[in-house]
């Protein structure tokens, strides 16, 4: 499976499109060995020197599927998650607020379970959580993935905690505006007007690529060096609730 020995190994999760595949080709253009897996794995395909694996994050027959094809990993990008309802709380629809958790929270968790021995075994592994701004600050009609991504940096800061003194590092990544082509889609069942409501009148929202030009940075940094935490945010927002738009 490997086509350089010498390369850094790195999975990367949700890496059929958008943040995920965008960190894929970048680590690949930094020299790393990479490790597409989604879903949707003839997406892969696309991916130029990306190795594609099938994976769902929500099945455990899945990710240990996966993960038992590597003995060691230097990193894993837990990226697979998203968003999929913009209701009230009043108004739940619980079945999106188990598949808010199910996919941001207990896919991440189901994947660095089964990732952590090869990534232990590696003598220098890092864990890198896609988190999001709203895991730490939230919002009107924004409950579920609120709460999913608050949940994940809880599972950040305690793995941070209980890994410590082995060679793991863990960084989270907490995501402001990010325009990519399915984010808001996927939010809003479909709906592209509505999706483009978000971001209509940010001249500048964050792309894909910003953010693995992040996650590129924090994965090469020496292995004494930890990001704990990146929060970023494209300048036009100063805050959630808090954003320039043009007339």
């Amino acid at each position: 499976m490997s086509s350089n020995p010498s390369a850094r190994r790195v999975v990367v999760t949700g890496a059929s499109s958008g943040i995920g595949a965008a960190t894929a080709l970048a680590l690949v253009a930094a020299g790393f060995e990479v490790h597409g897996a989604a879903r949707r794995e003839d997406r892969l395909a696309d991916l130029s020197g990306v190795i594609g694996h099938h994976l769902d994050v929500t099945s455990d027959i899945s990710v240990e599927d996966l993960a038992a094809q590597f003995e060691t990993l230097d990193v894993l990008v837990a990226n697979a998650g998203g968003a999929f309802d913009a209701e009230e709380v009043g108004n739940a629809t619980l079945a999106s607020w188990e598949k808010a958790y199910d996919v941001n929270v207990l896919g991440t968790v189901r994947t660095i379970k089964a990732f952590l021995p090869a990534l232990i075994a590696s003598g220098n592994g890092h864990i890198v959580i896609m988190g999001s701004t709203a895991g730490r600050v939230v919002y009107e009609n924004g409950g579920s993935y609120a709460a999913a991504k608050h949940a994940l940096a809880a599972v950040a800061g305690t793995l941070r905690l209980e890994l410590n003194g082995l060679p793991v590092r863990i960084s989270e990544i907490a995501p402001g505006m990010v325009k990519t082509d399915e984010f808001a889609v996927t939010r809003f069942g479909g709906d592209k007007e509505k999706a483009a409501k978000v971001y209509q009148g940010v001249e500048k929202p964050l792309t894909a690529e910003d953010i693995a030009d992040i996650v590129k940075w924090t994965v090469t940094l020496p292995a004494h060096v930890n990001i704990d935490l990146l929060v970023v945010r494209p300048l036009a927002q100063a805050a959630q609730h808090k954003v320039h738009r043009k007339a």
